[in-house]
């Protein structure tokens, strides 16, 4: 009994151990009441209202299933990237029997050599769902992200890419949207700074144990209200996600937590980051922590309503700020 009780021990101290060592983080996550939103920041939430309305409200569900509504979405991800004034590229590929395609917009870096600064979002939705947060957030993110950013104002090139197929059945395979991406990019020889994945950010809540965890231990270094945004990477991408956490904690009035944990912890690798890890390229995933915390993941009521736009307009504002600093650095 006195051996059982002492491995006991040893077990929990390690599990506990490496719960601080996956949740420390520097700079300090944002507390206290939360500031009225700029003039800025309102036009920006107007906005990312609009281009969730369009993808989960006027065109609805849209993946291979539905593909002339996925094909009515890149159309329109590709008309807003041009009205910001971004070179752009249409990158076609066959999966399932039908033609589908990323799209990229490039905001060129002004150093002689710049490194790439990938950050993306899928724009696919799952079977029988429209897929408001999941993931018509990131993609509104990524088009304002488009808009936000000036020409020469980065030494990064900054590549934007919305990437399609993400969901099952396509997640994970070679017919995966950001695998045919990480695959063109590992061939081109680019020199790669890192990988942004943004994916479900829309969600927000004050209510109290609204926010669940993978494993139970988690809850001894997260909070249980599911009001702040998380930054997710692996061990080889530990670099990027502190250095992306201490730059949004500078700029963003929003809490915000980070983790550095391998990938077999559920939720990890649950996105496109997940094919950037696969050709060693660190990558991170930005994220309201999904399933364990919105009721309406993966679910018909995944609706445009159901976003807390104006905790969302923090982050993207946030991440605007983010990106531009780590792409300065």
């Amino acid at each position: 009994m006195t051996s059982l009780i002492v491995f006991v021990s040893f077990l929990t101290a390690c599990l506990t151990g490496a719960g601080y060592l996956m949740s420390r983080m520097p700079g300090r996550s944002f507390s206290g009441p939360l500031p009225e939103l700029s003039a800025a920041e309102l036009l920006l939430q107007g906005r990312l209202r609009s281009h969730v309305e369009m993808l989960a409200g006027t065109i609805g569900e849209r993946n291979y299933r539905q593909h002339d509504n996925l094909e009515r979405s890149a159309a329109y991800i590709e008309g807003q990237f041009k009205l910001a004034g971004l070179p752009i590229r249409s990158l076609p590929y066959e999966a399932a029997g039908i033609q589908v395609r990323n799209i990229e917009a490039e905001i060129r870096g002004s150093a002689a050599t710049p490194a790439v600064l990938i950050v993306g979002a899928h724009y696919d939705s799952v079977i029988n769902s429209p897929g408001a947060n999941d993931n018509a957030s990131g993609v509104a993110a990524l088009l304002e992200l488009a808009r936000l950013f000036n020409p020469g104002e980065v030494k990064q090139t900054l590549r934007l890419v919305a990437f399609v197929n993400e969901e099952p059945p396509m997640f994970k395979t070679s017919r995966m949207g950001s695998w045919i991406y990480a695959q063109q990019l590992r061939r081109s020889g680019d020199r790669l700074a890192g990988m942004i994945s943004l994916e479900t950010i829309g969600y927000y809540t004050s209510v109290p144990l609204s926010q669940k965890f993978p494993l139970p231990m988690l809850r001894l270094f997260y909070p249980r209200r599911g009001d702040f945004l998380a930054l997710v990477g692996n061990q080889k991408s530990r670099d990027l996600l502190k250095r992306g956490i201490r730059l949004f904690r500078q700029h963003a009035a929003l809490p915000s937590q980070g983790i550095v944990a391998p990938g077999w912890l559920p939720g990890i690798d649950w996105s496109d980051h997940w094919s950037f890890w696969k050709i060693g390229c660190p990558a991170i995933m930005v994220t309201d922590t999904a399933l364990f915390r919105y009721p309406y993941y993966h679910d018909s009521k995944d609706t445009p309503d159901k976003l807390n736009y104006t905790a969302y307009t923090r982050v993207v504002s946030g991440l605007h700020a983010m990106i531009r600093a780590l792409a300065t650095e």
